[in-house]
């Protein structure tokens, strides 16, 4: 039987085509489950991006409950997140076109429950919960004016006609709430909120007031239960007898609270993850027991958490999320090396979990497949960081001897978010054709306690750039990879420590940003209300430390970019204006380099349109071909490259 073929480097053929990021792929998120029926919010790109709620009894076939055009998605903060709330099998929804509230019922047509805004989408609704008896949700509203941005807990009337209910606000006066959920009864409110320049995994307050229904809601006086500028709770929940549990990370770990017992099961380890959407939820109660989902080492872990400590079960899963109790088990978002993203029930009693979705196929099979590894690596100051480093796979293919493959840094968004060892088709269409790749968990990043997340206050785009740099070498100096054709990609945050790493270090051969932030002085002045003082803690004050953000701005060092770079932006981008990506392409442009632009009409921040996906694989595969030397097996439709002709010269700065 002939051996694997001889290939260079990013020139093997590979079965992860560019369309498969894309076919029979969805993304999957915010489970909820009634009466038995488990529920989830599905984003199909092949239906332009399109989120439907679907209904699956165990057992059964999932039903799609939103006919098309429906689609929900809420815009609170831009990013999300849970939109939705299901009772007695009636759902009311965010709907994305208008963000008002609607409802619909099993088999029926949607119908609108609050009114249209005068403005398009001036009134957003997000992180519902229905009040028991099932005259008035509650949730947080965002509404948009010409001259300032509003949020506050509202609750809606449900028994008012169609499209005219009932709108009444509970509390307000902080920047932003979340989170409101009921005691078993509905007498009492539990809810977080925070004040800029905070974020949520800053500084948060948890607050508790009664909440009487007499002809309208009205609550009492609230009280604080925890919370603060130093210390961030996340995700109150009531159990089954009223008690009030929370996460806080107090410690410097993020553990679970209760008011009664105090601490459940204090340890190094986080069991929640920064709040960039509504509705995480990482623990649940289920009959007789609490179950828990808790992070260590880059590694989730599920089990019950009784008298102060936890009780591991065996899932096969490294990530768990979204748990909703469902009889004597839990319903999951579940993930793996080897397994997608799925909706998985997992019994308490330690059976073995049953998918009852994946998110996409499995791309290739394991001969194909590149596993990642965790890998320590030393950074600057001492410290060290965290990565996963996946090495080129492809059982019909190796690279020449002595030859070795080309590696793409990724540079993770938020900054405060996190990579997963959940397998990621992204990263198998690149190692399949035999690209080294490395995901970065730069200082900054969750999952790792509160002092490596706190690591980025005032130092971004230092810290992440020193760990994504030393992440390279230290692959290079290992003898992994090839040194001298080393590319760094990234969106949104992870744009800005990519057209970091070009600006202020000379390592990288090619870089791709997507989305990414070029100017930070203008991000301090035009973006989104939620993220509009992060700065502050990233960077510095503005307008005070101008200096800082003009320093450490690559549109201001965009002459000390000496090689090629690709971008791709979505033109309704509220979070990193187009604006940003355009600066820099200009200034690229105007030194000379080789630069690629490529615009995305109908795409917001990130990407969801099946077309989009497809284009964005197979233009940043085409630019680092051209930049790193080889030629893809794919046929790819090619990218303009203004200045192409530079292409393997040496940059001008000159203009």
């Amino acid at each position: 039987m002939p051996g694997p073929t001889v290939a260079p480097y990013g020139s093997w053929s590979s079965p992860v085509s560019a369309a498969m990021l894309a076919e029979r792929a969805v993304g999957i998120s915010q489970l909820a489950v009634d009466g038995g029926v488990v529920y989830w919010n599905e984003a199909r790109p092949s239906e332009g991006g399109r989120n439907v709620i679907v209904a699956m009894t165990p057992g059964e076939d999932p039903a799609d409950v939103l006919p098309p055009p429906w689609s929900a998605r809420t815009l609170v903060h831009e990013y999300g997140g849970r939109c939705y709330v299901v009772q007695a099998g009636t759902v009311w929804f965010s709907n994305f076109a208008d963000q008002r509230l609607w409802r619909v019922g099993t088999g029926g047509a949607p119908e609108p429950v609050t009114a249209a805004p005068s403005e398009p989408r001036a009134v957003r609704y997000a992180d519902p919960e229905i009040v028991p008896g099932g005259e008035w949700l509650v949730c947080v509203r965002e509404a948009h004016t010409r001259a300032a941005v509003v949020n506050d807990l509202v609750a809606v009337s449900l028994t008012d006609p169609p499209g005219q209910a009932r709108v009444l606000s509970l509390a307000s006066g902080h920047d932003f709430y979340s989170a409101p959920r009921l005691s078993p009864t509905g007498d009492r409110l539990a809810w977080l909120s925070w004040d800029q320049p905070d974020m949520p995994w800053d500084g948060t307050e948890l607050w508790v007031a009664e909440l009487s229904w007499g002809s309208k809601p009205a609550l009492g006086e609230a009280g604080l239960v925890a919370g603060g500028r130093q210390e961030s709770v996340s995700q109150p929940r009531w159990s089954p007898d009223g008690d009030l549990h929370y996460v806080s990370d107090r410690t410097g770990w993020w553990n679970l609270y209760s008011t009664v017992a105090g601490a459940l099961a204090p340890m190094a380890a986080e069991f929640s993850r920064p709040d960039w959407v509504f509705g995480q939820s990482t623990y649940c109660f289920v009959p007789g027991a609490l179950v828990a989902v808790w992070s260590s080492d880059g590694i989730d872990r599920l089990g019950t958490v009784t008298a102060g400590r936890t009780q591991p079960r065996e899932t096969g899963y490294t990530h768990l999320d979204s748990l909703q109790p469902l009889g004597d088990a839990v319903v999951a978002l579940g993930g793996s090396p080897r397994q997608p993203l799925s909706v998985v029930r997992i019994p308490i009693d330690g059976s073995p979990p049953e998918v009852l979705k994946q998110s996409r196929p499995v791309p290739v099979d394991d001969t194909h497949l590149s596993v990642a590894e965790p890998i320590e690596f030393p950074t600057a100051g001492g410290r060290t960081a965290h990565a996963l480093y996946y090495r080129p796979t492809n059982a019909d293919f190796r690279g020449p001897d002595g030859e070795r493959p080309p590696l793409v840094v990724l540079s993770h968004g938020g900054p405060t978010g996190a990579t997963t060892s959940v397998i990621n088709t992204g990263v198998q269409f690149l190692t399949s054709r035999g690209l080294a790749v490395v995901d970065v968990n730069y200082g900054g990043s969750s999952g790792y306690g509160r002092q490596y997340r706190d690591r980025l206050a005032g130092l971004w785009g230092v810290i992440d750039v020193d760990d994504c740099v030393n992440a390279a070498g230290y692959l290079a100096e290992r003898g992994e990879v090839d040194g001298n054709r080393l590319a760094i990609r990234g969106g949104s945050a992870g744009g800005y420590t990519t057209l970091a790493s070009l600006a202020f270090r000379d390592v990288f051969a090619v870089g791709a940003s997507l989305y990414g932030v070029a100017d930070l002085a203008r991000l301090a002045e035009d973006t989104h209300k939620f993220e509009a003082r992060y700065l502050d803690k990233l960077v510095g004050p503005y307008p005070e430390r101008a200096d800082l953000y003009r320093e450490r701005s690559p549109l201001a060092a965009a002459d000390r970019i000496a090689c090629p770079v690709i971008f791709f932006q979505g033109l309704e981008d509220a979070v990193v204006p187009p604006a940003q990506s355009e600066s820099m392409v200009a200034a690229l442009r105007a030194n000379g380099l080789p630069v690629a632009y490529l615009a995305f009409e109908g795409e917001q921040h990130g990407f969801r349109r099946a077309d989009t996906i497809v284009r964005v694989a197979g233009a940043e595969l085409y630019f680092y071909g051209r930049v790193l030397g080889f030629e893809p097996a794919d046929e790819i439709e090619p990218v303009e490259i203004f200045n192409e002709d530079r292409l393997g010269q040496p940059a001008s700065l000159e203009g």
